[in-house]
């Protein structure tokens, strides 16, 4: 009887480091990390509150903002100046490099984040 127990935990234990180890490999193969090239381009800024207040957004090749970062300063209480994608959303960041608000992905081309003011934000790419 004591080596059928011993059987069946160590038969338990290797069962369940199988599960953790192959979990991590799906998950790290569904979370790809966009290319920039991918996310370049002209989005659109939306608040939640007031969908109707809009603000282009143009997301630069080498990971720079272009036209519409006042607009977006004016809801974010801060200058954004750079982006980089995240394998489940894009960042946007301030001239001190530090992450400003992080936008987490709905679909493509779709992500929302909430500014340090609570403010929800939609970005929203009009190609998807």
């Amino acid at each position: 009887m004591i080596p059928d127990a011993f059987t069946y935990k160590a038969t338990a234990w290797l069962f369940a480091t199988l599960m953790i180890f192959f979990g991590d490999v799906a998950m790290a193969s569904s979370l790809k990390l966009a290319d920039p090239s991918e996310l370049a381009g002209k989005w659109r800024v939306t608040q939640q509150d007031n969908p109707s207040n809009v603000c282009p957004l143009e997301f630069k090749a080498n990971q720079t903002l272009g036209d519409g970062t006042e607009c977006l300063a004016g809801w974010l209480g801060e200058q954004p100046i750079s982006w980089f994608p995240e394998p489940d959303g894009i960042a946007l960041t301030g001239k001190e490099g530090s992450k400003i608000v992080f936008f987490s992905r709905q679909r493509d081309g779709l992500y929302r984040g909430t500014s340090k003011t609570g403010l929800v934000i939609t970005l929203e790419h009009p190609l998807h």
